[in-house]
């Protein structure tokens, strides 16, 4: 039988031994234990749970290094962010001055450039006055070294000035009877059979009563319009530009900013 015999005769004898229930139960417990512990299930000593370590006491003195390590930390961070920054810098400078340098090229390119443009528009100015010259003298009426040519386009007087000069040309100033009378048959000739006036190139705006050219010069040949109603001129210091009738070539003085024909001489080279 071995050992499952003698644990049942154990446990007969214990309940003889101890009749009431409570005990019988707890010897029957100490029997199983010691049941187990026959067969080896139970150890005879359970290990004990560890204590837990205990956290070691601080001192000033590792507070402070651990402080200074910190601090030594966030140093060497700022130093090596002040370092990206002045490599950053060097960096800026450098495209900084690359730029210049290609402004520079660039200002030197465009200063060129104005150079040749203000070049061209002074050829084609020079073009656009030889071209005027050349069309007064082929379209207008030739006298001596003049061209005349009348402009059927109303203009006021510093308008038309403006106009003749950028055609290489000035307003008609007729310096003497031969030239006036010339002048005189040609617009009336333009103008047949109607009456219009046009601008010639004299006027009284320096100082009232002193006529002068377009140029500055004096004027010493004057052609009035001279007759009992309306003797000219007769505007007084309101009217100081003169113009010409178409029909009679008298002169008569105008209000300058009215609008009215124009003719215009040139230099005639050819007969130069």
């Amino acid at each position: 039988m071995g050992s499952v015999a003698a644990s049942v005769a154990l446990l007969c004898l214990c309940s003889l031994g101890n009749p009431s229930g409570t005990s019988g139960a707890a010897a029957a417990q100490v029997s199983v234990v010691e049941v187990k512990k026959a067969r080896g299930d139970v150890p005879d000593i359970l290990p004990e749970p560890e204590p837990e370590p205990e956290p070691e006491p601080t001192s000033p003195a590792s507070d402070f290094e651990n402080s200074y390590n910190y601090v030594l930390s966030r140093l060497a961070g700022m130093d090596q962010a002040i370092h990206k920054l002045n490599v950053g810098h060097y960096t800026l400078d450098v495209k900084v001055s690359q730029l210049m340098d290609r402004l520079s090229r660039m200002d030197a390119k465009v200063g060129e450039l104005e150079d040749n443009i203000r070049e061209v528009y002074q050829h084609s100015k020079d073009n656009r006055k030889e071209m005027g010259r050349l069309e007064g003298c082929q379209k207008g009426r030739r006298l001596g070294y003049k061209c005349y040519l009348v402009y059927n386009s109303q203009e006021d007087y510093a308008g038309a000035s403006r106009k003749c000069l950028e055609r290489g040309g000035r307003m008609a100033m007729p310096r003497d009877r031969r030239e006036q009378e010339a002048l005189a048959d040609y617009v009336k000739t333009f103008f047949r059979p109607g009456n219009w006036p046009v601008w010639l190139g004299i006027n009284d705006l320096r100082s009232e009563g002193m006529y002068l050219f377009d140029d500055g010069t004096r004027v010493s040949y004057f052609q009035w319009r001279k007759h009992f109603l309306s003797s000219q001129p007769d505007g007084g210091r309101r009217e100081n530009c003169v113009a010409m009738s178409s029909d009679d070539g008298d002169w008569w003085d105008h209000y300058c900013d009215r609008t009215m024909n124009y003719v215009c001489e040139f230099d005639d080279r050819v007969a130069l």
